[in-house]
């Protein structure tokens, strides 16, 4: 087997430092986790430090709460290490989530991460989590980069198990395309590893840490392609098998058994894809040496997305239909309603008609009895849809809590704005709120699918909202929510706010009225108007739905359009 070089991953190890939360492994974080460097990288790093670096300055003293900038709002520190800190914090300017990395100024890495930001924010490829702001501000030195809450770390999808061979293909050929380009603007990782790969909801790939996990972290390479290349190289390995192609454990994953070297992917597990085994071999062996059925090593990521580019097109699986029940004439008996019959039967030949006097007779009889049975049935289904109506007319059956005794008939309130509530500090898609007052009904905000319900379990989420800014104090009477899914049931509660912020305690907040239903529009009347500006909908309650093209089955709610009226 061949030998291997080892520059290109660094080894996970939290034994010596720990992220100060537990979310430090999810997605949603920076991707800085306490991991041990390799020796070939500490060397690196000392030398470009010269001796600088001998004693880590200590992360400056910040708090939750504590804003930089006078917008960027930190929320929760994610990781701390190294002499600088990472946190998850929110642009109060633009109301979104963000990432930020701070140390001090005076930290002998504080220049090379400030160049490294700087130069990675101006390719400005979507592939890459962009880098949004690089500033030095007196005492300290800060890098603001994208949150990407729906997305989820290459580290937890191969928690679940190997990639199937299409998802690996897409792997290797998005993120190989994706590091070519910025090699030839200069650019390289040098960290590449499952936790700093992400794979969004519809299946693309992004990168995060470009060039300044690096700079964080003080690592310098000689051969800075091909140390991506074989960081690459490992990904599919792991994608493939589901172990770390290293004898170390790392990443959640269980490394290669001790002292066999490297073995090919479709030799560690059965049914790996020949094509996608190979490739990772000739990306992870960049010494020179390969085995015999291989050919030559992809030393680049431009050699390496050539070699993708070469295989046979990976297709994805077809999606399996049940054959449809075989075709009913109309006019044949069905049984139940909507219900195929399992098998075709013969039609009998009808018997002569009744030609008889007594026959005659017997067909006017019946023909009237059913005359007179149509006419009964006709005033009967007329009567109850009358009761239906009147029923459903009465405040009295309405399913708000919280409403008056008259139907609102006031003038339409306009939103002004509207973004997500998260006081948890973890939205859902924040960048839907819009959709949900902007006149279009076929257009949504949606939740994320849980697993137990209706009713959330609020150890484990509260519940999820909405805010609506309705430009200045306005008279609220009712309020219509339409909901995207139907089904037992959905509860929400409407919420006077004291501004738009998306992380205000509920607490803080004076309740308005609450509504429970099981169809498609929510509607909530106050016992007595109230003015209010900020509105907070919120959701504590959704129904069972299937899966569709946006997401997976359990509980979960859309809501289509908002609408107040005073």
């Amino acid at each position: 087997m061949a030998e291997r070089s080892t520059a290109a991953v660094d080894v996970a190890d939290t034994s010596g430092e720990e992220s100060l939360t537990a979310k430090a492994g999810r997605a949603t974080d920076d991707g800085a986790q306490a991991e041990k460097v390799s020796g070939k990288e500490k060397d690196a790093a000392r030398t470009e430090g010269k001796g600088a670096e001998a004693t880590d300055p200590k992360p400056p003293e910040l708090h939750s709460g504590h804003k930089l900038a006078r917008r960027y709002r930190l929320e929760e520190c994610v990781t701390r290490l190294d002499g600088f800190s990472s946190w998850r914090a929110v642009d109060e300017k633009l109301r979104r989530a963000v990432g930020v990395h701070v140390l001090p100024a005076d930290h002998p890495r504080a220049r090379p991460v400030l160049s490294a930001a700087r130069a990675s924010a101006l390719l400005g490829d979507p592939r890459f989590v962009q880098v949004l702001d690089a500033v030095e501000d007196n005492d300290l030195v800060y890098v603001v980069h994208e949150w990407l809450p729906d997305a989820t770390e290459l580290a937890t999808v191969l928690a679940n198990g190997p990639l199937e061979p299409h998802d690996a293909y897409q792997l290797v050929s998005q993120v190989s395309q994706a590091m070519a380009a910025a090699h030839r603007e200069g650019l390289s990782h040098l960290r590449l590893t499952p936790s700093s790969v992400l794979r969004t909801e519809s299946g693309q790939y992004r990168i995060r840490g470009l060039a300044v996990m690096a700079a964080l972290r003080g690592i310098t390479c000689e051969h800075p392609q091909r140390t991506d290349t074989e960081a690459i190289g490992a990904l599919l390995y792991a994608a493939l098998t589901q172990r770390w192609p290293y004898e170390n454990d790392a990443y959640g994953l269980t490394g290669l058994p001790k002292g066999v070297g490297l073995i090919a992917p479709d030799q560690v597990r059965a049914g790996v894809h020949r094509g996608l085994s190979e490739l990772a071999m000739r990306a992870l062996v960049n010494d020179g040496a390969t085995a015999s059925r291989q050919e030559p090593p992809c030393t680049t990521p431009e050699e390496l997305t050539k070699a993708v580019a070469a295989m046979p097109r990976i297709r994805p699986p077809e999606t399996a239909f049940s054959t449809p029940p075989p075709y009913q004439r109309a006019g044949f008996p069905q049984g139940s309603y909507g219900q195929a019959a399992q098998s075709t039967q013969p039609v009998a030949t009808p018997p002569p008609p009744l030609q008889s006097r007594t026959g005659k007779a017997l067909k006017w009889s019946v023909s009237a009895l059913l005359i007179a049975a149509l006419g009964l049935g006709s005033w009967q289904l007329a009567d109850t849809l009358l009761k239906w109506e009147n029923d459903h007319d009465t405040p009295g059956n309405s399913q708000t809590t919280g409403g008056g005794a008259k139907k609102p008939d006031g003038k339409p309130i306009k939103i002004v704005d509207g973004t997500e509530y998260y006081p948890d500090g973890q939205p859902q898609h924040p960048d839907q709120a819009r959709a949900t007052y902007d006149g279009d009904p076929s257009t949504y905000w949606r939740s994320k699918s849980y697993r137990e319900g209706p009713d959330l379990n609020p150890a484990f989420k509260k519940g999820v909202g909405l805010i609506y800014d309705l430009g200045s104090e306005q008279q609220i009477s009712s309020a219509s929510i339409g909901l995207h899914y139907i089904g037992d049931h959905t509860t929400l509660t409407l919420y006077a706010a004291d501004s738009f912020s998306p992380s205000e305690p509920l607490s803080s907040m004076r309740e308005l009225g609450t509504a429970k239903t099981s169809g498609s529009t929510a509607k909530v009347t106050l016992k007595k108007p109230a003015k209010a500006r900020y509105v907070v909908v919120w959701i504590t309650a959704m129904p069972d739905s299937p899966a569709d093209t946006y997401s997976g089955a359990g509980f979960k709610q859309g809501v289509t359009e908002v609408s107040f009226t005073s």
